[in-house]
């Protein structure tokens, strides 16, 4: 049953991820800078303390306790995965579209999800699941037979969206809703997308790095819920100091562009709608931290943090590439492409039946 809930909010969390951009096709006369960070103050400064004050009493005293290697570690991870985030327009620049954002999850999730496994191996820790026991047992085999099979997937709807680039235009979209143009370069977009891969993998070793906070208020809980089992919200604490390292640094650049783009003015200018571009940037960047929001429940139930992620991107790449055939995205495109990238959805899909029942067998 946990392995089944887990799945469950991981498929929320997905599903969050892969729509929160829908809001800000709303967002009329603003540059993308300043949608950007509006969106992201509520993403990485608003709702995140607000979710934890919800769900985990006294977590600022949690936080205050950690530790400065606690809290510093979590805090650079969290710059880095930021960095990551930002890189991910230059693989999207040099590779097109589909094909960079296909590398680039696909490199995020293997990072993400065996690096930390990896490094339990070197340096025991009590309760973590190691490399070692990956593919020492069955359960481990069929979560990265489960892995295999989503990377196969990716490169399905990566080939699919290569297929499209061709036959629509030359030109695409980034995940924020921006018009990009490509030159395909392949050596050089293959090493952003590296770089751009295993820097958004960051945010899953942040979550490692804060493991500590999240377990002191996974024990005050048990403590009072005697029986219960494991704490749905133990992550919130760990969330609101992550944040703060993606906060910094996607700050720092869109105040850059602002400047560059003189679009400062864009967060007072009565010409454009203010109130309902304030409204839908809140509400993208609401539904962006959602993601993580059930993340947690998710990683809670799976009590396994390389499925967890493996589940997490597997539902955003999911989602996303289900609302591309919902909003027509692939219109006008062949009979074989839009196969493709079904067949793609498909063996995603397959991917995440594979991790959700190797957990079960755990």
């Amino acid at each position: 049953m946990n392995a089944i809930l887990g799945v469950i909010f991981h498929f929320l969390g997905g599903f969050a991820s892969g729509s929160f951009y829908i809001p800000y096709k709303k967002v009329k006369g603003w540059a993308w800078e300043s949608y950007w960070i509006v969106g992201g103050l509520f993403s990485w400064l608003i709702v995140p303390p607000l979710a934890a004050w919800l769900t985990i009493p006294n977590f600022s005293e949690i936080i205050r306790q950690a530790g400065g290697a606690t809290i510093g570690y979590t805090f650079l991870f969290g710059i880095l995965w930021g960095i990551g985030g930002l890189t991910y327009g230059l693989g999207v620049r040099y590779l097109g579209v589909s094909l960079g954002s296909s590398i680039i999850l696909g490199l995020c999730m293997v990072f993400g999800s065996l690096i930390p496994s990896i490094y339990y191996d070197i340096f025991p820790a009590e309760g973590k699941d190691t490399f070692s026991q990956l593919i020492g047992n069955s359960w481990g085999q069929t979560v990265l037979l489960g892995l295999a099979v989503c990377i196969i997937g990716i490169i399905i709807c990566g080939k699919a969206g290569t297929r499209k680039e061709k036959e629509v235009s030359k030109g695409g979209v980034d995940p924020h809703g921006v018009v990009t143009k490509t030159e395909f370069k392949f050596g050089l977009g293959l090493a952003v997308s590296i770089i751009s891969g295993v820097l958004s993998a960051c945010f899953n070793f942040g979550l490692e790095a804060g493991k500590p906070m999240a377990e002191v208020a996974n024990n005050l809980w048990k403590a009072a819920h005697a029986g219960e089992g494991e704490f749905l919200y133990q992550n919130n604490v760990t969330y609101v100091v992550v944040l703060w390292g993606g906060l910094t640094t996607n700050f720092i650049w869109c105040m850059i562009l602002n400047a560059r783009n003189k679009t400062f003015g864009d967060y007072t200018n009565k010409k454009t709608p203010l109130l309902s571009n304030y409204v839908f940037a809140a509400l993208a960047g609401t539904t962006w931290f959602l993601q993580f929001f059930f993340y947690g429940m998710g990683e809670s139930k799976l009590g396994n943090g390389p499925s967890s992620w493996i589940l997490h991107m597997a539902f955003i790449i999911l989602t996303a590439n289900a609302w591309g055939l919902i909003l027509k995205e692939w219109a006008g495109v062949s009979k074989k492409t839009k196969t493709t990238v079904i067949i793609g959805i498909i063996t995603i899909i397959a991917s995440v039946l594979l991790v959700g029942y190797g957990n079960s067998l755990k």
